[in-house]
C-alpha cells in the first residue's frame, strides 16, 4: 500500500472517528446544559415559591403578589375551583397559568407552558413551579410561579453555535491530521522511493534514520540491516561464482589440453595413451568431487528442512573411524554416549571433513574427545602439526580458500570441505571453530551441536 494512500485512509479514518465522537459530544453536551439550566431556574422559582406560601399561611396580599428578581408571574389558584384568588400585576385578568397540580401526596410540580392562550407571549415559554399550601388566609390553594425560560433551552440557538463551531473545527482538525500524517510518512515515502529504485549496482545505499526513536526510525534500521545481509549475499555469491569458475576452469583446461595433445599425434603411444585416459579419470574425479561439493554447498545455502535424528557422537566416532584401524594414529576419549541433535549423514560429512584435515596436516597423532557441556555435543579433533595461524582461522572456512601448506599436501582439494562443515553446523544450530590445540600443539576444531532432547507425545508429555 503507497504512503498516499495509508494518508488518507488515516485521515479519513480520523476525521470520521472525531465525527462520530463530535455528534454524541454536541448532543450530550446540548442536554447536559439545558437540564442545568432549567434546573437552576426551578430552584430559583421554588425559592420564591416557598417565600409567598410562608406569607400567605397569616395574611393575605392587600394587592397584586410583588414580585422579585426574574420572577414576574405569580398566581395563587383555589384547589378545586382553579380560581385565581391573588395574582402579580403581569396576570391580572390572565388565565391560570397551567392546569398541572401536583399528584397524589406531592406538594410541589413544575411544568413548562408556551403560547398566548396562558398569558405568554409568542415565542415565549414558561417554567413553571407549583407548591399546595393548606389552611391559608386564602383556603387551600396553589401557589404558582413562572419565569421566562432562556432563549438557549427553548430554541435551537445552543446546537446550531455548537455545529457551527464543529464545522470549523472538523476541518481544521483533518488538516492538521492531514499535514502530521504526511509528515510522519515522508521517510516511508522516501525508502519507499530507493526502494523502487533499487539495482543490484545500488545495493550499498542505505536509508536515512530519521533522529526520532520512532517506527519509522525501527524501520529504517530494519531496511539497513536487511541491505546489509542482502548486499553481503551478493557479494559472497559473485565471489563464490568467480571461485567456483576457476576451480573448475583449471581441470577442464588441462583435460582439453591433454586430449588436444593426443589427438595432434599422429602415432600415438598406446602406453602414454594409457597414462594420459588415467590422469583424464584423476582429473574428473576432481571435477565430480568440486561439482558434489557446490550440490551440497547450495542445498545448505537454501536453508531447506533438514532431517533431525538422535545421532550418538561417541558410537559414530568409534564405528567411522576407530574400528577395524582404519585410522590407527587416531584415538578417541569419551566418557560415554554423547548425543546430539543432527542427521546421520551430515554428521559424518562433517566427521570425515575434520578427520581427513587433521589427516592431512598430522604429524603421528589425532586425538578426537567427545563430551557434554550444558546443553550441548562438543567433538574436539586435535591434531600434533604445525597448526593455523590466528590470523588464518577464519579464512580457512571461506570457499575456495585454502593455504599453502593445505595445497601442498593435497593438491587435488577443492577448498570446499570446511566451509560445508560449518554450514552443516549452523544449519542445526550448532557452530564449528578452529583455535590452537594445548592438547597435541597443532590444530584443533571444535564442533559443538544441540543436545539431542525426547520430543513431547501427543499428550503433551515427555518421555
Amino acid at each position: 500500500m503507497r504512503p498516499h494512500s495509508i494518508r488518507a485512509q488515516v485521515t479519513f479514518g480520523a476525521v470520521t472517528v472525531l465525527m462520530l465522537v463530535l455528534g454524541v459530544d454536541l448532543s450530550l453536551t446540548s442536554f447536559l446544559i439545558r437540564e442545568a439550566v432549567v434546573a437552576q431556574a426551578r430552584d430559583m422559582v421554588a425559592e420564591r415559591v416557598g417565600e409567598v406560601s410562608e406569607r400567605i399561611v397569616s395574611e393575605r396580599y392587600p394587592g397584586p403578589v410583588p414580585v422579585g428578581g426574574s420572577v414576574l408571574r405569580f398566581q395563587i389558584v383555589a384547589r378545586g375551583t382553579d380560581e385565581v384568588l391573588a395574582s402579580s400585576h403581569v396576570l391580572e385578568g390572565a388565565p391560570v397559568l397551567t392546569a398541572e397540580r401536583p399528584g397524589p401526596g406531592e406538594a410541589w410540580m413544575d411544568t413548562t407552558v408556551c403560547g398566548p392562550e396562558r398569558g405568554v407571549d409568542p415565542g415565549t415559554c414558561l417554567l413553571v413551579v407549583g407548591h399546595a399550601a393548606d389552611d391559608t388566609a386564602y383556603g387551600d390553594v396553589i401557589v404558582l410561579a413562572a419565569v421566562a425560560m432562556p432563549p438557549i433551552v427553548v430554541t435551537n440557538t445552543l446546537e446550531t453555535r455548537l455545529l457551527g463551531m464543529s464545522c470549523v473545527l472538523v476541518p481544521v482538525i483533518g488538516l492538521v491530521i492531514w499535514y502530521g500524517v504526511g509528515r510522519a510518512l515522508r521517510p516511508v515515502e522516501e525508502i519507499s522511493a530507493r526502494l523502487d529504485s533499487l539495482s543490484p549496482s545500488d545495493l550499498h545505499m542505505r536509508f536515512p534514520v530519521p533522529k526520532s526513536q520512532d517506527e519509522i526510525a525501527h524501520l529504517a534500521r530494519t531496511a539497513n540491516a536487511g541491505l546489509d545481509r542482502l548486499e553481503e549475499a551478493v557479494t559472497r555469491q559473485r565471489r563464490f561464482v568467480s571461485d567456483a569458475s576457476h576451480e573448475l576452469r583449471n581441470p577442464i583446461a588441462g583435460m582439453r589440453a591433454k586430449l588436444e595433445v593426443e589427438l595432434s599425434d599422429p602415432d600415438p603411444d598406446p602406453r602414454m595413451r594409457e597414462l594420459l585416459l588415467t590422469g583424464l579419470l584423476s582429473d574428473t574425479e576432481r571435477l565430480e568431487n568440486i561439482v558434489n561439493d557446490l550440490l551440497e554447498l547450495a542445498r545448505l545455502d537454501t536453508g531447506t528442512a533438514r532431517k533431525r535424528e538422535n545421532v550418538d557422537l561417541s558410537a559414530l566416532v568409534e564405528d567411522e573411524f576407530v574400528r577395524e584401524r582404519r585410522h590407527p594414529r587416531l584415538r578417541l576419549h569419551t566418557s560415554g554416549p554423547v548425543h546430539a541433535d543432527i542427521g546421520r549423514l551430515h554428521a559424518i560429512r562433517v566427521l570425515t571433513n575434520l578427520v581427513a584435515n587433521a589427516q592431512r596436516h598430522a604429524g603421528s597423532r589425532i586425538d578426537v574427545i567427545v563430551r557434554r557441556e550444558d546443553d550441548e555435543a562438543v567433538v574436539e579433533v586435535h591434531d600434533d602439526g604445525s597448526g593455523i595461524p590466528p590470523g588464518e582461522r577464519e579464512r580457512i572456512f571461506e570457499r575456495f580458500a585454502r593455504l599453502p601448506e593445505s595445497k601442498e599436501r593435497d593438491p587435488g582439494g577443492s577448498g570446499l570441505g570446511l566451509p560445508i562443515s560449518r554450514e552443516i553446523a549452523r544449519g542445526y544450530g550448532g557452530s564449528l571453530v578452529a583455535g590452537h590445540s594445548e592438547l597435541l600443539g597443532g590444530a584443533v576444531f571444535v564442533l559443538r551441536l544441540p543436545e539431542y532432547s525426547e520430543p513431547d507425545d501427543a499428550d503433551g508429555r515427555s518421555d
